[in-house]
């Protein structure tokens, strides 16, 4: 075991202001806390929480960090408690405690189904000091060096699966891939020990076979550097086993097809000579297409900085090299501990900062932590309630009371109000991320607080179902659409039939209405209302179901009809049943009829066939006259032949906006907008008279349906008869 005047003095080889008084007190506090607990190995466990800061001590931590170290167990596994801890040591180093004991605590529960949520959920709201994450990662890498000696192989296992799962990602996220690597081998050893020993046989035999190879290449390569005047070391190390077994898995390539199993460095003095270096050896050897990336102009989400090459070197074998300076060599092994250990120099020094280094600061809330998750593979759905896997393929994102919410990248406002409650997503009106408003199509990343707005007026708009990424919203948004729908068939059929029944002076009652489903074979008097409404059914469907020796008036007017009925198909252009060969047909502006409409010629001298709706209220300037009447149907595909317009008059809010969203509502609907007029009603409100190119009856209504399920949109309504003429 590491001696108390041992530690000290490895803290002070790279920190000359140790704390020295610091380090003795936790060391003697851990040591007597801990008294005669021992390990699954026979140690003393005093022996865990000393080989953890001796871990931090190698990433050249400060005296907070590796106090932390020492005493991080001692809250949670002996009886001494956070209160004594923030009297010996202060708030800073108690908070720090405090925050690996809560996150211990939580691995408790890991078998349960929401482990990897709590578990992300409180990593990050506890990471305003990323130094207890670093202190986690240093405890769980001294697990993992000692795990064989654990006497139960199912918790051996499920140990080495949440590490491969979780703490060896994120030591990979934060920059620190040594710690990574070797988290990855040991979870490697424990999950696939075959596998394991198969790569390591060949790994072995390729390296006593290339080792020499391996010794020229170096050579050749930093002599060749050396002559273009550069100060350089170029190493090469073999890669690791588990880095290995997983590339042979994800290419599905055999052990011979790899041609990376040894990569080489080059450590340059500064970014200047990274850059000479380059142009050197690209200048001596071929590349290798694809095979050049430059992270030091664009470093990695990570803080990592490199040049990577691939060339056709010595001997033409095919070298993998990255160039990078003495520092950016220590972050890219160390990650953000490094990063800030090289911080606190410069500042000890009085010395300006590098610009070309990336910005990344530690200490700030882990929602910028988490960003650096964003760079990873391809989107996947999350399953809920199962265990995180990769922190690269999901989005983590938090309500304002800090409850975790997670969802798969590319996720949207929208998806986050679905994801807390179906009704917050229904009322959904805007978002906010961070405290500032954002579209509700943006796309969310880890780490954002994202607060929704809300509206009791508010209905899910369409358009939202092409752009959320979750089935849960994407199901409440069809369904919400087609409620409100069905919602506005029900009114308008209402209306219809309404007309039709007073227009035959009978009595619309709901009691009728039941008859009528009974008699057309419906569920019930509101899918007959639908039916009526989108255009399925017509008013006087319904009435001669509830009275069917009723004999309406408009039979009467039918007579005269027939007369000229001989089913004769005029011009495609215009696709209507009823017309003889020759007559100049003319779709009526007064209602613009469309598919789906009941309509009725009437015929004007030396004009032809004017067709109208059969509501149209031009019709009662023609109840005198109706031997010109023609009685009319579409033909049953009149609506492949060609589309017709359709005019609506909407109110909107007069606001920004308000005017692309009506359009952009048209355009979602596969309406075409062929004219449009606006005037100001009242200062809050616009008048809007819009002609729409459709298909029929039933597109222009749910077109009608999706602007009035719109915020903005006040009202909307059919434009119809005397209502059209002269508008536009």
């Amino acid at each position: 075991m590491i001696r108390q005047y041992e530690l000290v003095d490895m803290v002070r080889a790279y920190d000359p202001n140790v704390d020295e008084g610091l380090l003795n007190r936790a060391y003697v506090f851990s040591m007597k806390a801990h008294g005669s607990q021992m390990r699954h190995s026979g140690d003393s466990y005093f022996s865990h929480p000393l080989e953890v800061a001796g871990i931090l001590t190698g990433l050249k931590l400060d005296s907070v960090t590796i106090a932390t170290g020492l005493l991080h167990d001692t809250v949670e596994d002996t009886t001494a408690s956070l209160g004594e801890i923030e009297k010996t040591f202060g708030s800073e180093v108690a908070a720090m405690v405090d925050g690996v004991t809560k996150l211990s605590q939580l691995e408790l529960s890991s078998e349960e189904t929401k482990q990897a949520e709590n578990f992300r959920k409180f990593m990050i709201a506890m990471s305003r000091d990323i130094r207890v994450l670093l202190v986690k990662l240093a405890d769980r890498l001294h697990n993992m060096r000692t795990l064989h000696h654990h006497p139960k192989e199912a918790s051996r296992r499920r140990i080495a699966q949440e590490t491969m799962d979780l703490y060896a990602p994120l030591a990979g996220r934060i920059g620190m891939q040594d710690v990574r690597d070797e988290l990855e081998d040991l979870s490697f050893e424990m999950l696939h020990p075959e596998a394991r020993e198969s790569i390591l046989a060949r790994l072995s035999l390729v390296a006593g076979e290339s080792d020499q190879l391996i010794d020229e290449i170096q050579d050749v390569v930093t002599r060749v550097l050396q002559r273009g005047g550069l100060s350089v070391t170029v190493s090469g190390r073999q890669k690791r086993p588990y880095s290995t077994w997983r590339k042979l898995q994800t290419k599905e390539i055999s052990f011979e097809q790899l041609s990376d199993i040894v990569g080489f460095r080059v450590i340059v003095n500064d970014v200047e000579a990274g850059y000479q270096a380059l142009v050197i050896l690209h200048r001596k050897w071929k590349t290798v297409p694809g095979g050049f990336k430059d992270y030091i102009s664009t470093p990695k989400a990570n803080g990592y900085q490199s040049i990577h090459t691939t060339i056709i070197g010595p001997k033409q074998q095919r070298v993998e090299l990255q160039i990078r300076t003495r520092e950016m060599h220590e972050i890219a092994e160390s990650g953000i501990a490094a990063h800030w250990l090289y911080k606190e120099r410069q500042k000890e020094l009085g010395l300006e900062v590098d610009t070309t280094r990336p910005k990344s600061n530690p200490y700030e809330s882990l929602s910028q932590f988490v960003e650096m998750l964003e760079h990873g593979d391809n989107p996947q759905e999350f399953l809920e309630h199962s265990k995180l896997e990769m922190f690269s393929d999901q989005v983590f994102c938090f309500t304002p009371n800090g409850d975790l919410i997670n969802l798969p990248v590319g996720a949207t406002p929208i998806d986050f109000a679905y994801a807390v409650h179906t009704d917050v997503g229904d009322s959904c009106v805007g978002a906010k991320v961070s405290g500032v408003n954002v579209s509700l199509h943006a796309e969310l990343h880890n780490g954002d607080t994202v607060e929704i707005l809300r509206s009791d007026a508010q209905t899910p708009d369409p358009v939202w179902e092409g752009v959320v990424a979750t089935g849960k919203a994407r199901s409440a948004i069809r369904r919400s659409v087609r409620d409100a729908e069905r919602s506005e068939f029900v009114r308008l059929g209402r209306d219809m039939a309404l007309q039709t029944f007073g227009r035959e002076g009978q009595e619309f009652t709901d009691k009728g209405l039941e008859i009528a489903a009974q008699r057309l074979k419906l569920e019930d008097s509101e899918e007959v209302l639908a039916q009526v409404g989108s255009g399925i059914l017509t008013g006087y469907d319904v009435l001669t179901a509830v009275f069917p020796g009723h004999s309406v008036k408009a039979r009467r007017a039918r007579r005269s009809f027939r007369l000229l009925n001989r089913s004769v198909e005029v011009s495609p252009r215009v696709p209507i049943k009823g017309l003889r060969p020759g007559l100049a047909v003319h779709l009526s502006k007064c209602c613009y009829p469309i598919p789906g409409d009941r309509i009725v010629g009437i015929r004007e001298p030396g004009k032809g066939v004017n067709v109208h709706t059969i509501d149209c209220e031009i019709l009662k300037h023609h109840q005198d006259t109706q031997d010109d009447w023609i009685d009319l149907s579409w033909d049953k595909d009149a609506s492949e032949h060609m589309r017709m317009i359709g005019r609506i008059r909407a109110f909107m809010q007069h606001e920004a906006g308000s005017l692309g969203v009506l359009c952009t509502r048209i355009a979602d609907f596969d309406g075409n907008i062929t004219n449009i007029k606006i005037q100001e009603r009242k200062s809050d409100v616009h008048e809007v008279i819009v002609d729409i190119e459709v298909d029929n009856l039933e597109h222009l209504t749910h077109i009608i349906a999706a602007l009035r399920a719109n915020p903005r949109v006040r009202s909307v309504r059919r434009v119809r008869g005397g209502q059209a003429a002269g508008l536009i």
